[in-house]
């Protein structure tokens, strides 16, 4: 019969501590996935823009333009 025990590595404890969360983290989240399904809201159309709809330069935006010139 052996009398000693092997001591445990590092890189087995970090292992099992690394599969330890990954269950602990599929507890936590898989019971959120499963619910009851939710009413489907549908949405209105958007009216469309006057001027395209498109990309337009806003007082904000040409602060933060001013802010990144050199």
């Amino acid at each position: 019969m052996q009398d000693r025990q092997p001591t445990p590595s590092r890189r087995r404890f970090f292992a099992g501590a690394a599969t330890v969360g990954a269950a602990a983290a599929s507890v936590a989240v898989l019971p959120r996935m499963v619910t009851t399904p939710q009413a489907v809201v549908e949405q209105a159309p958007r009216p469309t823009p006057e001027r395209g709809g498109g990309y337009h330069e806003s007082d904000h935006v040409r602060h933060y333009y001013n802010t990144t010139r050199i």
